[in-house]
Formats: C-alpha cells, sequence, structure tokens
C-alpha cells in the first residue's frame, strides 16, 4: 500500500464530534481528524507515542499541566502514559501521527 487517497477511506466518530480516518501500517497509525466548534476529547492516556499538528482552526490542548491554544503549523508532542485533553474552539483539522501502531483504531 504505497499510496492512498484519503476520500476513499470511510469516515468514523470516535467521540461526538471528532471524524477521522485511519491510515495504518507496520509501525506507526496516521489519523485525519475532522473536528466540530466545542467539541471536547476528555482526558486520557495510551502507551503511544502521539505527534498532534494541527493544519486549520484552533485547537485548546492540555498535555500533563500544561495547556496551549493550537493554531495552524502549531505541533505537540505527547509522550507515552502522559494524560492528555482538548477542545475545539473553531472547527478543526488535525493530524495525528502514533507509534506503534494504534491496535484499538484497526
Amino acid at each position: 500500500m504505497p499510496f492512498v487517497n484519503l476520500s476513499t477511506i470511510p469516515e468514523k466518530e470516535i467521540i461526538p464530534g471528532y471524524r477521522v480516518r485511519f491510515v495504518h501500517c507496520d509501525s506507526m497509525t496516521m489519523a485525519y481528524w475532522s473536528i466540530d466548534t466545542g467539541a471536547a476529547l476528555p482526558e486520557h492516556s495510551h502507551p503511544h507515542e502521539q505527534v498532534a499538528t494541527l493544519t486549520e482552526g484552533e485547537y485548546e490542548l492540555s498535555v500533563g499541566d500544561k495547556t496551549k491554544v493550537l493554531r495552524p503549523g502549531d505541533v505537540a508532542v505527547i509522550p507515552p502514559n502522559v494524560p492528555h485533553s482538548g477542545r475545539a474552539l473553531s472547527d478543526c483539522c488535525m493530524i495525528d501521527a502514533f507509534h506503534p501502531v494504534r491496535e484499538d483504531y484497526l
């Protein structure tokens, strides 16, 4: 699978207001999110390293004890097992990279 077009991947709503298309490979998962204004991501953690890139909108993200409003081009690095949560301040698009593969999203 060297090439994929995101429009061919069915969108899933994982939690209310968070729609995503996943691309899985041998060692990582990429998530392409569309997030509705006001949609909240409850605090959680997971054993995966995560890199989140905001491409559109404004998103308030808390990682551990730090909170920042992300704007297009901002990147957050979330270490494994660190609690994090968020809230869309506007309609947003975000790309997440997870390592290793998110087996729970297969």
